[in-house]
Order: C-alpha cells, then structure tokens, then sequence
C-alpha cells in the first residue's frame, strides 16, 4: 500500500510538472500580413524568427504575404491582430470607421519612388504628363507614393496612363512595356541597374515627408492587450538592429524564407539589403515622426482621397518602442 501511494504521488508530480511546463512554453499564433512577396527587405522579421526573440517572447509568428489593403482590413475587423502597413493605409482606414493604429515605424523616409530610362527624360515629377506609369495596383503604398509625386509636379491622375502590372516592374521596363514605373527605392532600381540600364528615379522623400512603413493593430488589441503589442514591437526592432549590425549573417537567414535569392545575383540582393537597412535608421528606433502624419494627411486631403481630418492622436502612437 505504501507503495502505491508513493507511485501515485510520483505520477501527479509528473502530471502536474508537464502541465506547467506546457502552459509555460504555450505561445500565442500571430499570423503577420507583410505586404509584399517574400524579399530580403523583410530581413528583420525573418532574423527575428531565426534567432528565436519572437518565440522567448511567447508568440509564434506565421508570415502572409497578401495585399496591404487585405491586411488592414484583416486587423480592423480584429480578425488578425497585426499587419505591417503604410502611414497613409492608417488614416484611408480610419475614415472608414476601421479602428487601426499605427504602433511602430520600419522606414524612416517613404520608400516609393518612380524609376524610368534615362532617355525617357523623366527627372522630376512633372516630366511624368502623358507617360505610360506601371505600377502593382491602384492601392497601398505605391499608389500613394505615385499620387503624391503627380501632386508634387501639379499633375492630375488624368494626366498620366496607369497600368497595373503587379510585381513585374522590373520585367516591363526591361522591355519597354512602360515608360515608366512604380518601385521601392530600395529594390528594383538596383537590379534594373545590375541589368545594365540607365536610370533616373524620382523619390517620394525627395519632395514630401510621409509616414511610411510600419506595424499596425488595432484598437480592441490596443486596450485588452498592450503587453502583447509592446513584445511585438520590441521583437521587430530587435530583429531590425541585428540585421543592421551582422547584414551577411542576415542575408544568410533571408535564405531560408526567400526562395529566389538561391538564383539571384547576391551582389544585387546585397545591396538591396543594404540600401533598406539605410532606410531603417530610425532615431530612437521605433519611433515615428508627428510631422510625417500631418504631411501625410495634407496630401491625402489635396489629393480628395481624405474627405476630413483624422484624430491623429489615435491613428499613431510612440508609447510602445521603448524599452
């Protein structure tokens, strides 16, 4: 009998053990809308997963690599609880009644630009009247990026010809199948010039500055759950400050998540990285600029994409970079 009380305690302990340590190690699913197709410019995200900080901070992390317009509708109806969005996406949303905001900024300075061959001639945003413009879609960043520049030059959208043409930049300047088109500065201007074309790209950040690039949720998460938000954003600025300080070791890592790079150019993807990482070099990290948001949504309203001021306050805050 003695011993079967032993035996008994022994398995309760066992039992009791396991269920701690299973509600210790039991992670919270975060399924992340980036925006764009796997590419070594998401560095931080993929270092961050690799190096084990999103898992030490409770939270499984699973990339979606649907539309940014999808992902914030996605986290306005708090069916997801983050995407990875451009400033101007916050405010159009938020007019709408979709209650996202702003919590963590990725670039600095507006990363869409508009690149062309030399000989096209287009050096400045008004040089673009009556071009034939590819770009990914009439959403999200670059759309606005575009509309911004055309804004800049005194042009009106009529002005120019659009063509959506997705993520084919690159190939469709190439062959001349636009005259010009919509990029991230980062991106395919270095492969295009990799290539050997001649080119001239015009920036957004050139001419106007814009909330750009950066994590987003929503206001219900905001309000039940801060920590999570603050472990989020803390995660990602570690993953952006390894990235910067090591960016062979990760560009090794983007390996694993971007299945091109085992094709591409390395000298080209390189440099990608490196003119992102420039891109990032927030101070103090994390942290957006007030003045961004009011010329953001000076713009919107000029371009009639805003019909009325947005409360600022609740479309962007900073309380979650620091430690």
């Amino acid at each position: 009998m003695f011993r079967i009380r032993v035996w008994m305690g022994i398995l309760c302990l066992i039992l009791v053990t396991s269920a701690c340590k299973g509600k210790a190690t039991q992670l919270t699913h975060i399924r992340l809308p980036m925006g764009y197709i796997p590419n070594v410019q998401q560095a931080p995200f993929y270092v961050a997963v690799e190096k084990g900080y999103f898992r030490q901070a409770g939270i499984e992390l699973e990339f979606d690599y649907s539309f940014e317009t999808d992902g914030v509708a996605l986290v306005g109806a708090n069916k997801l609880k983050f995407s990875v969005a451009s400033g101007e996406q916050v405010l159009l949303a938020r007019e709408q009644g979709v209650p996202v905001t702003y919590v963590m900024a990725w670039y600095k300075d507006y990363p869409v630009a508009v690149a062309s061959k030399t000989e096209q001639g287009i050096r400045a945003p008004q040089d673009l009247r009556g071009k034939k413009i590819g770009l990914p879609g009439l959403f999200g960043a670059s759309y606005i990026g575009l509309r911004a520049l055309l804004n800049a030059g005194g042009l009106q959208e009529s002005d120019v010809t659009l063509d959506v043409i997705g993520y084919s930049q690159v190939e469709a300047l190439a062959a001349d199948r636009e005259q010009a088109v919509v990029v991230y500065a980062a991106n395919e201007p270095v492969v295009l010039r990799a290539q050997g074309y001649n080119l001239d790209v015009i920036r957004v950040s050139d001419y106007v500055q814009l909330a750009s690039n950066g994590l987003i949720t929503n206001e219900t998460t905001l309000k039940d759950n801060p920590d999570l938000v603050h472990k989020m954003v803390q995660v990602i600025l570690h993953g952006m400050a390894d990235a910067a300080a090591n960016p062979d070791e990760a560009y090794d890592i983007c390996k694993k998540y971007v299945e091109t790079l085992t094709q591409a150019d390395t000298v080209v993807q390189k440099e990608v990285l490196a003119i992102s990482i420039g891109f990032w070099q927030l101070d103090p990290p994390g942290q957006t600029n007030p003045a961004a948001w009011e010329n953001m949504q000076k713009v919107l309203l000029e371009m009639k994409l805003l019909t009325q001021e947005q409360d600022l306050s609740k479309a962007y805050t900073n309380q979650f970079t620091g430690k």
